[in-house]
């Protein structure tokens, strides 16, 4: 059986999205009304794609101790680190790896204001070891 991409997609994002939001586990039914707020996601799609997420070890669950047939699911990384990743594969998908690059595309595509460019700056510094 081939290796699942431990990366979620944009449609389990948006389940790790409620995940992480939570302040403890939700049920599938919980994250599914919390999903239907905002996105219009049919209940067995979100079973599928929790699935999915166990399978890619990016969520775990647990029976509830008064009904087996209820998972409480939880995140097992946190949203920085999938974004850390999903920063990277873009990355090395659209940029073969250099970051100057993407950041560069970025930037000639984006309005900064003038409190972002200092704040673009000071991170540049910090990542150099300088300070202002």
């Amino acid at each position: 059986m081939a290796k699942e991409e431990a990366a979620p997609s944009e449609s389990e994002w948006m389940i790790m999205e409620v995940l992480w939001e939570a302040p403890m586990s939700l049920t599938s039914s919980e994250i599914i009304q919390k999903l239907q707020k905002n996105k219009d996601m049919a209940p067995k799609m979100v079973r599928v794609l929790l699935n999915r997420l166990c399978r890619k070890n990016l969520v775990v669950y647990t029976l509830d101790p008064d009904d087996a047939r209820v998972y409480h699911y939880s995140p097992v990384k946190k949203k920085e680190e999938c974004l850390r990743e999903r920063t990277r594969k873009f990355t090395e998908s659209y940029f073969s790896g250099n970051g100057v690059h993407a950041v560069a595309a970025f930037l000639q595509n984006v309005a900064l204001t003038e409190e972002q460019m200092q704040e673009l700056k000071e991170i540049l510094n910090t990542g150099r070891g300088e300070k202002d």
